[in-house]
């Protein structure tokens, strides 16, 4: 068993988090967000490497392709001057916008519209569907595709204008804009990464002991920071890639393999679990709670019937994934005995906890306390969170250039209300209804019971996966779907939404492309992309089995079948 002893300071995140832009003909990551969290660290120290023969300079991240060279020279900038012979390409990709078009036009003019289906509502769905395949296909970036589906609906007069914008009021969606400026502010005063840096304190004796100490350290920040991206790339990954370069694990190196892999894929794989743990642990659960209420399941006090339905399989799929994981994809270092001492180090260089530090934490306190006893006190949930936000613009722990720079919150705000408002006018014309009872019928007609009926949609839920690069794209395309389907098979509302919700959570480190945090975490470099297929697959079965038996048990403990 080799034990290694850490000679280095942590790394600063600034410099650990310059992961470079995957190239041009990778369809997966050019959808997938990737926060630039990291400048914003308000007290950045650099993590410089001393060589016999070479001069101090600082690490540069390697590479996210899947055979990551290593890391480029102190003469390379690692920020890419575009070459002005080559200028990059405008516009729409063409085949992928042919192919998009091609979805809708078909639906439209070539499949027969069913007789119980208006003239409206079919046109409504192929412009959906024509939305969606732009989702996955990335003609354009997803807002500006968004907004062409929005703009064909209304010219074409399939929506009014205000029929077609009404989902930008909804008050989830809000709630998951100002979300991100929470998520900003724990990655800007520090919070997040001094939390995380206690957790590697107590528990970082041992490469296992770490894995844990990141896992746990993550699910208590969660109910907070309702950003799994902005949690993986503003806090946990810079202590990750710090830990591993320390102990001589370098991304793109047969040494990853040393630590710096099972840190990595251990973290990945256990942050569905945590964002599954609390409603405001991502912003996907509040939206689907949303979608549900459309159709009829309302769920009392949302945020503790979530909890108490999530904890016990979450707590345990939380617990066992990095053991697991430890014993399929093992460490080469098994004992880290001096990163309790750099986590102090680190601590002590950071100083005293701050002032806005302190904000930060009473108002986090604050807005977890009314979104948990909000029903009673008549608070709804964005209000909490336009109190929490408006405590921090007035004591300075944010501002507004933090919040106008926030481009994921906006560019979520654009192309997410549109495909919530395109899904409810589905709804609200028979679409979806019409599609839930054909699906009823072929399981009728297997003659399957609710409980079988439940794990084959569940599952298909799960796998259709694959063929997105959005955890809340997928909830906005197929969530009122597949919750109406359960509904038309017989099985309980309440179970059908909130299991539908975890899953959405758990498909989230299927792939590569699968996840905002899934393209954090594989462009650090220290995972190759036949690992992450294989294993996010396994770990898929493993979650399975767990939410499968330990929450098939504790629902009906609970009632809610």
């Amino acid at each position: 068993m080799e034990s290694i002893a850490f000679t280095r300071p942590f790394a600063s995140p600034i410099l650990l988090r310059q992961i470079r832009p995957p190239s041009p003909s990778s369809p997966t990551i050019s959808s997938a967000r990737r926060p630039s969290y990291g400048a914003l660290r308000h007290r950045p120290f650099l993590h410089l490497r001393r060589n016999q023969h070479h001069s101090l300079h600082p690490i540069q991240a390697s590479s996210s392709s899947p055979s990551p060279s290593p890391s480029p020279s102190p003469s390379t900038s690692s920020i890419p001057i575009p070459d002005p012979k080559s200028p990059p390409p405008q516009g729409a990709k063409p085949l992928p916008l042919a192919i998009s078009l091609a979805v809708g036009l078909a639906v439209r003019f070539l499949i027969p519209k069913p007789p119980e289906v208006s003239p409206q509502a079919w046109q409504l769905l192929a412009i959906f569907l024509s939305t969606i395949a732009g989702l996955v296909l990335n003609p354009l970036p997803v807002g500006a595709w968004a907004f062409l589906g929005l703009t064909t609906a209304i010219f074409t007069r399939t929506l009014t204008f205000s029929a077609a914008f009404a989902a930008f009021t909804n008050e989830v969606i809000w709630l998951i804009v100002i979300s991100f400026f929470f998520a900003r502010g724990f990655v800007k005063t520090g919070l997040g990464d001094r939390i995380a840096t206690y957790f590697v304190k107590w528990l970082g004796k041992s490469t296992l002991g770490l894995s844990y100490g990141l896992t746990i350290s993550e699910a208590c920040i969660a109910p907070a920071m309702p950003s799994t991206t902005a949690r993986a790339g503003g806090v946990f990954l810079p202590i990750i890639k710090s830990l591993s370069l320390s102990a001589g694990s370098k991304p793109g190196d047969p040494s990853a393999k040393k630590l710096g892999s099972y840190l990595v894929l251990s973290q990945f794989q256990s942050a569905g679990n945590s964002s599954a743990l609390f409603l405001t642990a991502a912003a996907q659960n509040l939206l689907c709670l949303r979608l549900a209420e459309e159709l009829g399941v309302r769920i009392g006090s949302p945020w503790v019937s979530w909890f108490k339905a999530a904890s016990l399989p979450a707590i345990v799929a939380l617990l066992a994934t990095p053991y697991l994981l430890y014993k399929i994809f093992p460490p080469e270092i098994k004992d880290t005995p001096d990163a309790p001492a750099l986590a102090a180090k680190k601590l002590e260089q950071m100083g005293p906890v701050t002032k806005n530090e302190w904000v930060m934490i009473a108002t986090m306190l604050l807005a977890v306390s009314l979104w948990v006893f909000g029903d009673a006190l008549g608070i709804a949930s964005v209000v909490a969170a336009m109190l929490g936000l408006s405590i921090l613009l007035l004591l300075g722990v944010l501002d507004w250039d933090d919040c106008l720079s926030e481009k994921s919150a906006w560019d979520t705000l654009a192309w997410f209300a549109v495909l919530v408002g395109m899904a409810g006018q589905l709804t609200n014309l028979g679409i979806v209804s019409w599609m839930s009872n054909c699906v009823a019928k072929i399981l009728q007609s297997f003659s399957l019971s609710w409980p079988a009926a439940f794990w084959v949609l569940q599952g298909s839920y799960f796998i259709i996966h694959y063929l997105f690069a959005s955890q809340t794209g997928h909830v906005g395309a197929l969530y009122s779907a597949f919750l109406a389907m359960h509904l038309a098979a017989g099985v309980p509302g309440v179970i059908s939404a909130l299991a539908l919700a975890y899953n959405t959570n758990l498909f989230g480190a299927l792939t590569h492309y699968s996840s905002g945090q899934a393209a954090v975490y594989y462009g650090a470099g220290y995972v190759d992309l036949p690992d992450i297929f294989k294993l996010g697959f396994i770990t898929a079965l493993i979650n399975a089995v767990i939410w499968g038996v330990v929450g098939s048990i504790w629902w009906k403990f609970l009632g809610l079948y």
